[in-house]
């Protein structure tokens, strides 16, 4: 039976990467990399680098693997990516029946935690919901939420209380909760930090976390907001793209 390693790669530094996920690396017969246009090739690149560093056996493959784009979502986020997602499905399906031959194992290098806002783990349960006949398994990884705390030498959590992770997008739709001190959000494309009320918050902010090109900023949200704005601009027009993450926190 096919076999996928589902490998998670660390936020951005390839000193990321775990023992057990070098071990991975070496058990991979071919690599299905994303392929998300020439705006993101640095990401491709830095998983084609982690391969040269660390595998040590010859012979495996890079297979690209298109990723298609996801329709504006609208009204209806969930059908979106419900949609997305099922077209993501097929595209696997297809190059594993095509890439992967029965005996072999196939590898899919995931950002930082495939356990935390990655769809992977989702796609291939999809394909074999299809009827592939398929076996996985998961190597957890260091991710990008752990790379900020990290940077910023801070404890996620105060003592005895919770941490909650989120999304940008559910910022912006409900504030910032009122029964949560500390709040870690990814996946800000809307910079929702700038609509929260700035006084009695701190801001721990991080760009391209782990990589050479690291950014930090961190402060009263009141005092750094309009310049994490601007470092974020700056840095999208610069590389084509960003990643990042903060955490908000309540001040006492």
């Amino acid at each position: 039976m096919r076999r996928i390693r589902i490998i998670g790669i660390g936020a951005g530094n390839p000193e990321h990467l775990t023992l057990q996920a070098v071990r991975a690396l070496n058990e991979v017969d071919v690599f299905f990399v994303p392929d998300k246009g020439a705006e993101k090739a640095a990401l491709r690149e830095l998983r084609e680098e982690i391969c040269r560093r660390f595998i040590e056996r010859p012979g495996y493959r890079m297979v690209p693997l298109r990723i298609p784009q996801r329709a504006p979502a609208g009204s209806d986020y969930r059908g979106s990516v419900d949609d997305w997602h099922a077209e993501l499905a097929q595209a696997y399906e297809r190059l594993f029946a095509e890439e992967l031959g029965e005996s072999e194992v196939g590898g899919l290098l995931v950002w930082g935690d495939p356990a935390l806002y990655d769809s992977t783990l989702r796609i291939v349960e999809a394909v074999r919901a299809r009827g592939f006949a398929l076996d996985y398994d998961v190597v957890p990884g260091i991710s990008s939420v752990q790379a900020l705390a990290a940077a910023h030498r801070v404890v996620l959590n105060r003592i005895g209380e919770p941490v909650l992770i989120t999304t940008g997008r559910k910022l912006v739709e409900a504030g910032f909760p009122e029964d949560q001190g500390s709040v870690v959000v990814m996946l800000d494309g809307e910079q929702a930090f700038a609509g929260i009320a700035p006084e009695g918050f701190d801001i721990y902010w991080g760009a391209y976390l782990g990589a050479k090109n690291e950014i930090l900023a961190s402060g009263r949200l009141s005092e750094v907001a309009e310049e994490i704005k601007r470092l974020r601009a700056e840095a999208r027009a610069a590389n084509g793209w960003i990643m990042d993450a903060y955490l908000l926190r309540r001040r006492d």
